[in-house]
């Protein structure tokens, strides 16, 4: 469902502050039950009463994203029948019972179980929380409440590695995955009396006496009816076939290709920062202090690049973030001086996580109006697989003994996500390149890249 942005004249900024503000919760425990997983493996793989190998903790790390994957998938089915509100509030309570799940898990082989289910309501959360901001941000703040709630993952990460140093040695690695119940208990509730449901889901459920008194209540516009009668709708297989519609087929497979390499990237290393620092010599509280850090710079980042590409173009920014990235991570498998180490990883996570975030822009940039909501969603969804393969890569490398080529195998696929901008760059500044709406009289789309 595709829902019309609300008139910016009429949106209250009460009702925008309440659904940024709970929807940047969600996000953040969100980032914190991703982010828990990288911090915790130095303590379950050294736990022998446990049996978790690198190898298993690969897997289990694969598994976790193959779950995200479903959910993301799964998310507009689940936002379409039952409302985004609802579906925010079912992801919440999906990873939080399934963190306590994994606390008192007696194997490996539960923990992946439990992991996985996580991963489910993990990776559904975030495109429902965006689309519920999306909806009830104006239109001249919209970019800024997105980049203001993909924040809050980063804050995750950060705030995950705290616990971890605070934690997992006097209190154990269950002691975390504890610490993931807490939105179940607090945040639903809070979501259940206050975050206001799409107005949207409610226009086209027919649900119009609703849809006014919350619209009323907040100040807000409805949004526009078709000519039917019902609220914004959008057609899945007609939209994703003209992502495939003549040249409009070679930008689709483009921007998969460097989604599938950015998210193998942020997953890759987020899972196995920890891990692959300890393995170049570093004590436990310094490795988990490394996941603070690259999250401290994936905060900045994203507040820088969004502006950055306001001047350069997306898909430029995007290009050079994931060069200054590969060059980064690189140099991670060198042994330096601490400070400089820190300052290293913060440069990486300053460029990593806003690179795939400029992936996202960069296809808003360059698809049409009509096929840009599905050519963003496919991007996404395709990346996914990129997320469930980098854990998995990495735990094969650190489960053969090759730790030290880790970084390095994780920074080429930042150089292979760069050569496909690059090659998008070159298709869409050509004039038989550029994405097109074939559904339109117009035969050419001027965009620029």
């Amino acid at each position: 469902m595709v829902s019309a942005p609300l008139s910016q004249s009429a949106t209250s900024r009460r009702g925008v502050t309440i659904v940024l503000f709970l929807s940047w919760l969600a996000v953040f425990f969100d980032g914190i039950d991703t982010f828990m997983y990288g911090a915790t493996i130095p303590s379950m793989t050294s736990d022998a009463s446990f049996g978790m190998t690198d190898l298993h903790a690969g897997n289990i790390g694969s598994y976790a994203t193959f779950g995200m994957l479903i959910g993301a998938l799964c998310a507009g089915m689940m936002t379409d029948a039952i409302g985004r509100r609802r579906g925010i509030m079912v992801c919440t309570i999906v990873f939080s019972v399934a963190s306590a799940g994994c606390a008192l898990a007696p194997s490996a082989a539960a923990f992946g179980i439990f992991r996985t289910i996580a991963g489910v309501g993990l990776g559904g959360l975030l495109p429902t929380a965006i689309a519920m901001v999306s909806e009830f941000a104006t239109d001249k703040r919209r970019n800024l409440s997105i980049g203001i709630l993909m924040t809050a993952h980063q804050v995750g990460g950060i705030v995950a590695g705290l616990l971890g140093i605070s934690l997992l040695e006097s209190a154990g690695w269950r002691s975390m995955y504890w610490v993931g119940v807490i939105p179940f208990v607090l945040l639903v509730p809070l979501i259940y009396a206050f975050l206001p449901e799409s107005l949207s889901f409610l226009v086209a459920k027919g649900k119009m006496d609703k849809a006014r008194a919350t619209a009323e209540k907040l100040g807000m516009a409805l949004p526009e009816l078709n000519a039917d009668g019902s609220g914004p709708k959008g057609s899945f297989l007609r939209n994703l076939g003209r992502l495939f519609q003549r040249r409009n087929a070679v930008l689709t497979l483009l921007f998969w290709a460097a989604s599938f390499g950015g998210l193998l990237l942020v997953y890759g290393v987020s899972t196995w920062l920890p891990k692959l620092m300890a393995a170049e010599g570093y004590a436990l509280g310094s490795s988990l202090s490394f996941l603070i850090v690259i999250n401290l710079g994936g905060v900045f980042g994203l507040l820088v690049a969004g502006r950055t590409s306001d001047s350069l173009g997306p898909v430029k920014v995007a290009m050079l973030w994931f060069l200054v990235t590969a060059v980064a991570v690189c140099l991670l498998s060198v042994k330096m001086p601490v400070i400089v180490t820190y300052l290293i990883v913060f440069i990486a996570g300053f460029f990593l996580f806003s690179a795939q975030t400029m992936v996202y822009a960069a296809v808003a940039h360059v698809f049409p109006t009509r096929t840009r909501a599905s050519a963003i969603g496919w991007t996404t969804g395709m990346g996914r697989f990129g997320a469930v393969f980098g854990p998995w890569m990495g735990g094969q490398l650190m489960a053969l003994g090759l730790h030290d080529w880790g970084f390095a195998a994780f920074a080429a696929f930042a150089v292979s996500s760069m050569i496909m901008l690059l090659l998008i760059l070159v298709v869409t500044k050509s004039s038989a390149g550029r994405a097109v709406d074939y559904s339109t009289p117009a035969r050419e789309s001027r965009i620029s890249a």
